[in-house]
């Protein structure tokens, strides 16, 4: 549950709490989401008390939020820069969000349509070519049980598109390798099943019966100081290590992109567009709430299949 404000809380304030409030208990959005949130949200509280703008939700308007974005575009990103357009355009949907809610509990606010959200350059999508996943998927070293872990980490997130916080969360009893398949709760706890190829789910089980332990998680590490009475939460491997997992094998295969967990979800999903898969269906496979957010890979299929038909079309006659 979000804090409660103190009784001397300003209005808009003890708001923000019930907002933050709402998205983690009726929207189920992850701790990091709220975070973001309350940030974006603090920033733009803290910026009208410093402007002496008195914090009832009557005074937010069109000319305080044209102030505030103007203030924006001078905050520093703490790395000697200002803060992108990115990071601006978060800042205003975080405020259209919260003005929605309001609404939607009659509260009487200006709409949020009137804030309009920054042009940003579009999103590029990362992703590698056959020849590059071929060379990743092969990078680790199977003599030791690390590599073995590695090697069904990589197939499984190539063969998946799970996010890797979703990843980390698997336990060995939830996964089904005779079906190849298994449930996960993703973003805004969106249910969905995840299919494994036979690839995939072959490398998962030589790893599980390399291991010698009890433990629950699927993926777990295999350094430091290890004890029966050990927790299995303490063994899970984190998001962080499987990034530095991914970076290591990029530096060993002098691999030009840089890999990221994120990168063989892109490659995943272009893999499928590319094969012919239609996008609501990859867009069930991946999690995503909405079409839109799928359709970021639609850019990078309609490239290849230009790029098809400017190598072929019209040849025959030549």
């Amino acid at each position: 549950m979000a804090a409660q404000p103190p009784k001397s809380a300003s209005e808009l304030d003890r708001k923000i709490d019930d907002f933050l409030e709402y998205l983690q208990v009726d929207k189920g959005y992850s701790p990091l989401t709220i975070r973001n949130y309350k940030h974006y949200l603090s920033r733009f509280s803290e910026w009208m008390a410093n402007e002496h703008i008195r914090k009832s939700l009557k005074d937010i308007n069109s000319e305080v939020i044209k102030q505030f974005r103007v203030h924006l575009t001078k905050v520093s990103d703490g790395k000697g820069a200002t803060l992108s357009r990115k990071t601006q355009s978060y800042h205003a949907i975080a405020l259209r969000s919260f003005l929605r809610w309001l609404i939607k509990n009659d509260i009487k606010v200006m709409s949020p349509d009137k804030i309009e959200l920054p042009k940003i350059a579009e999103r590029q999508v990362k992703f590698l070519s056959g020849d590059q996943v071929d060379r990743l998927l092969n990078a680790p070293s199977l003599s030791k049980i690390t590599g073995k872990r590695d090697k069904a980490i990589l197939e499984t997130l190539y063969s998946t598109g799970l996010r890797v916080s979703e990843l980390v969360r698997l336990d060995k009893d939830k996964v089904d390798l005779g079906r190849r398949e298994f449930g996960v709760v993703g973003k805004g706890g969106k249910a969905r099943v995840v299919f494994l190829s036979s690839r995939a789910a072959e490398w998962i089980d030589k790893y599980i019966k390399a291991r010698k332990d009890h433990f629950k998680p699927l993926f777990i590490r295999h350094k430091g100081k290890i004890e029966p009475t050990t927790l299995d939460e303490k063994m899970r491997l984190t998001p962080r290590s499987i990034q530095r997992m991914l970076k290591k094998y990029v530096a060993k295969i002098k691999l030009p992109v840089d890999a990221t967990p994120h990168v063989l979800r892109h490659s995943f999903a272009t893999d499928l567009l590319m094969a012919g898969a239609d996008l609501r269906s990859v867009q069930e496979m991946l999690g995503h709430k909405n079409v839109q957010t799928t359709q970021i890979y639609t850019h990078v299929t309609h490239k290849h299949l230009k790029e098809i038909h400017e190598s072929f079309h019209g040849k025959g006659g030549e």
